[in-house]
C-alpha cells in the first residue's frame, strides 16, 4: 500500500491544497483547519450550508495566508497572535474553543453576510470527537486530525453509481487528508474496527472511527453545484450503525513526515 495523494484545507470548507510532502503534527498535518469562517454566534460556516466556500483559493505564506475567489481581489491576512479572543464553536453542539479573531470585511463581502474570520492559536485547545474532554487535540476539523480514504473504496462505490445510471464521482468530494492505493476496497473498515497503527514515512497513526458523510459529498469542488449522488448510494450500501460511511479517521501517535509514494504498513 502507499500513499497517492496528501491535502490540507487550511480554511476549513476552502478548496484543498495538494502537497507532495506534509508535516504531521499532534493536532493534524501542518496548517491544516487551522482557519475558520464563524457567523454572529461564533460558529463555523462549512459548505453544508455555503457551498461557496468551494471557491476560496488559499496561499500559505510566511505568517499568514493569501485568501483569493472570482470577482475578488486577492488580500493577505496575517495570523492575528495579538488578535482579539473569542471562543467558537465548530458545530453548536460542539464544545467551545479558543480562536483570535482575523479578518471580516473580505470575508463578509465574499459570502454575502457577516462572518469573521478566526485563527486557531492553539490547537491544544480543542479536542478530538468535539467535546471538552482531555483527549488528543484538533484543528478546526469537523472531529479528528486526519482523514484518509481508499481508492479501492471509490472504485466500488462509482461501481455501484455507474451500475445505477449515475456518474462517477472524484476522491475530491470526500477531502480526505491522505489516499491510499494497494488496499482492498473497504479494509480501512476493518483498520477501523481494530484501531490498528498505521506506519507512513516517519510517522505513525492510529485507526479510529470510521468517518460518516454529508452533504458536502454532493457537492462538486471544483464549481460548488450540488447533487445528490454519492451521498444517496452510500446510503443504500454503506449505512452502518446509523451513519453513512466513507473513509476512516486517523489520530497521530508518532509525529514526523509523509510524501506522496511512502508506504503504509498496518503495525497490529
Amino acid at each position: 500500500m502507499r500513499i497517492t495523494a496528501i491535502a490540507t484545507y487550511p480554511v476549513k470548507g476552502c478548496h484543498r491544497i495538494e502537497h507532495d510532502v506534509a508535516d504531521v503534527e499532534p493536532w493534524g498535518l501542518a496548517g491544516d483547519r487551522r482557519w475558520m469562517m464563524v457567523d454572529a454566534d461564533g460558529v463555523g460556516i462549512t459548505q453544508r450550508i455555503l457551498p461557496l466556500l468551494t471557491q476560496l483559493s488559499v496561499r500559505v505564506r510566511p505568517g499568514g495566508l493569501e485568501l483569493s475567489a472570482p470577482g475578488m481581489p486577492p488580500v493577505f491576512v496575517a495570523e492575528p497572535v495579538d488578535g482579539p479572543k473569542e471562543f467558537v464553536r465548530v458545530f453548536k453542539n460542539h464544545a467551545p474553543a479558543p480562536a483570535r479573531i482575523a479578518e471580516s470585511a473580505w470575508s463578509s463581502e465574499f459570502l454575502g453576510r457577516p462572518v469573521r474570520l478566526v485563527w486557531q492559536a492553539d490547537p491544544a485547545g480543542r479536542n478530538a470527537g468535539g467535546g471538552s474532554e482531555v483527549g488528543d487535540p484538533v484543528s478546526f476539523a469537523d472531529g479528528y486530525p486526519i482523514l484518509i480514504a481508499n481508492t479501492a473504496s471509490l472504485a466500488a462505490l462509482n461501481d455501484w453509481l455507474v451500475e445505477a445510471g449515475d456518474k462517477a464521482v472524484p476522491m475530491t468530494r470526500f477531502r480526505p487528508n491522505l489516499v491510499v492505493t494497494g488496499a482492498l476496497p473497504w479494509a480501512e473498515d476493518e483498520w477501523s474496527e481494530r484501531r490498528v497503527r498505521l506506519r507512513i514515512g516517519s510517522t505513525v497513526l492510529q485507526a479510529d472511527q470510521p468517518c460518516p458523510r454529508c452533504l458536502v459529498t454532493t457537492i462538486d469542488q471544483e464549481t460548488g453545484e450540488k447533487g445528490k449522488q454519492p451521498l444517496r448510494m452510500l446510503g443504500l450500501r454503506r449505512r452502518i450503525d446509523g451513519g453513512l460511511l466513507f473513509a476512516i479517521n486517523l489520530i497521530p501517535v508518532v509525529t514526523g513526515s509523509l510524501r506522496v509514494g511512502d508506504a503504509v504498513t498496518v503495525l497490529d
